[in-house]
């Protein structure tokens, strides 16, 4: 499995910060403007009464984070990005590692659970992020 995200018109500040933030690397981007036209009823239809989004935003982005690929999109463009009932999950190998991607994450974002040992790991904190996509980042526990 693999998380897509659709942020409605923020893709490219997202694709930005996670390289930033996170060290992720573009595999792939394609613009709307860049896709091949699709004949009706054939392609993808937009939903009724939709406008399609414009050319300059992202159709497809696909990230790869670590071992892990991120796919986002700017979806439809049609109000703000919700991500309620999900959180992405990143293991990092040590405390140092942990510090920095979550002080990273909670840049412009909110912390929900300072990063902090845990039963299960040497430390575990969550965060939602700038765009509102939340982050559970934990430290591998040692084997």
């Amino acid at each position: 499995m693999q998380p897509y995200l659709s942020l409605e018109g923020r893709a490219e500040d997202a694709i930005a910060f996670y390289v930033q933030a996170l060290g992720a690397q573009v595999e792939m981007m394609m613009r709307f403007s860049e896709a091949p036209p699709m004949p009706e009823p054939a392609g993808c239809a937009m939903p009724e009464g939709a406008a399609p989004p414009p050319g300059d935003k992202i159709m497809h982005a696909s990230l790869r984070i670590g071992e892990s690929v991120l796919l986002l999109s700017d979806g439809l463009c049609q109000g703000p990005a919700t991500f309620k009932g999900i959180a992405l999950s990143l293991t990092v190998a040590d405390a140092g590692e942990a510090e920095r991607v979550f002080g990273a994450l909670a840049e412009g974002g909110t912390v929900q659970m300072p990063l902090a040992p845990t039963f299960f790991s040497p430390g575990f904190g969550m965060v939602a992020d700038r765009f509102g996509v939340g982050w559970m980042v934990v430290i591998a526990p040692a084997a």
